[in-house]
């Protein structure tokens, strides 16, 4: 928090993580052993009976007396430490700020929030910085330890961070959510053309999000209120669904049917009745989508979506005539997850451009799979989304490449 080591320095910091892990507590386990062996070489070093653990700028309510006080220790102290960077920082290059992002700590009627995602970000702001951007960085592994059926860390969140203009406007929330729909969209097109895993897209979405908010000296609620940070990644994440929910806009009837039924039941099963009547609003109809290479299964008067492994390991789009946005996900899953890469390759061979659409409905898919809480359908869109680079390079492999077929996919074109 005094530190003068970052003057005139290029800063890249990897700062501690709220409450993630007690790192001195962690030490004590070697610290005695270590002092017993090294106290006559480093007597000063080794001067205690225990690591020393008041100044760890960690938010631990045990030494603090209460939740709200250790997260007001660690506010204050992160706010003090990102000032001296934001002070002594070279002015030419940014800072970035590694810091490891706890998915869905908390579920709130303003959606999931991470308290210490929340307060660190208030820090960096209050201490002068404007965020420019997020960068997701796929440093943890699932299978690590700590990680061993926890919910530990998902990714590790690069901020780019640059020091706020001192004149700096203040505006108003309207103006806020006004700028968020304008920009946001844009940015959310830009990372899944660059296929960020979707597991890592709402944390991407702060960067461009933030950099909204903390280019202005405030953001003012109707009461002339300052608007917090939870509140301002609680308003990006509801403008980030709904740009999600808009891209529906580009699918096909069929697919768009299946959303809607999916949001609702997933591939459990649901009255014939209820799906007759949302067919009728969405364009389509249940008996289209039944059938051999069909994506629903109807008897006995109830319906239900066929799971992918279920789909027909014969089907060939360049032959179905109603090929769906939603079949051509579930059948690229079906493949890679049965055939692997070389096998959803073919796929993706025959579908040409068409194969895009699916990379957008896996981030829609995923998004709803992580609201209803679907984790093993949320790990295949996610994995699928991670896998495009590979099977677009595999597709396009001499000898692999489909003849073109007029009609394909083309219903909306006619």
């Amino acid at each position: 928090m005094s530190q003068s080591l970052s003057a005139g320095k290029v800063v890249s910091t990897d700062p501690p993580y709220y409450d993630n892990i007690g790192y001195a507590d962690l030490s004590d386990f070697f610290y005695v052993w270590l002092r017993r062996a090294l106290r006559p070489v480093f007597p000063d070093l080794f001067a205690t009976l225990a690591v020393p653990k008041a100044e760890e700028l960690v938010a631990t309510p045990y030494r603090h007396g209460s939740k709200e006080q250790a997260e007001s220790f660690f506010l204050n102290g992160m706010t003090q430490a990102m000032r001296r960077l934001a002070e002594q920082a070279h002015p030419a290059f940014p800072v970035t700020i590694y810091y490891a992002f706890k998915q869905a700590e908390s579920d709130s009627v303003d959606g999931t929030s991470s308290t210490g995602w929340d307060t660190f970000l208030a820090a960096v702001i209050e201490a002068g910085f404007a965020i420019s951007g997020t960068w997701p960085m796929r440093t943890e592994l699932a299978n690590r330890m700590i990680g061993s059926g926890t919910n530990a860390l998902a990714s590790s969140i690069v901020l780019v961070c640059r020091r706020r203009e001192a004149e700096a406007p203040s505006a108003t929330r309207r103006e806020f959510v006004a700028a968020l729909k304008a920009e946001l969209p844009r940015a959310l097109v830009h990372l899944q053309r660059g296929n960020i895993a979707p597991v890592d897209l709402a944390q991407a979405a702060i960067g461009p999000g933030m950099a909204v908010y903390t280019r202005c000296s405030r953001v003012l609620d109707a009461e002339g209120k300052p608007l917090s940070v939870r509140e301002a990644l609680a308003l990006i994440n509801q403008t980030l669904d709904e740009s999600l929910a808009e891209q529906e806009g580009d699918f096909d009837a069929d697919t768009r049917w299946a959303l809607t039924w999916f949001e609702q039941s997933g591939f459990a099963e649901g009255e014939y009745g209820v799906a007759e009547q949302l067919s009728k609003a969405k364009n389509t109809s249940v008996q289209g989508m039944t059938g051999k290479d069909g994506i629903l299964e109807s008897r006995g008067g109830r319906v239900r979506l066929r799971r992918p492994e279920e789909l027909s390991k014969d089907w060939d789009p360049t032959l179905d005539p109603r090929v769906t946005a939603w079949e051509v996900v579930h059948h690229l899953i079906r493949a890679l997850e049965s055939g692997g890469e070389s096998e959803a390759a073919e796929l993706v061979a025959k579908l040409g451009s068409k194969a895009e659409v699916a990379r957008e409905l896996c981030y829609r898919l995923y998004t709803l799979c992580e609201r209803k809480k679907r984790a093993a359908e949320a790990l295949s869109y996610n994995g699928l989304v991670q896998s495009f680079p590979e099977l677009e390079r595999l597709a396009k492999e001499p000898g692999r490449k489909a003849p073109a077929q007029p009609g394909l996919l083309d219903e909306d074109e006619e």
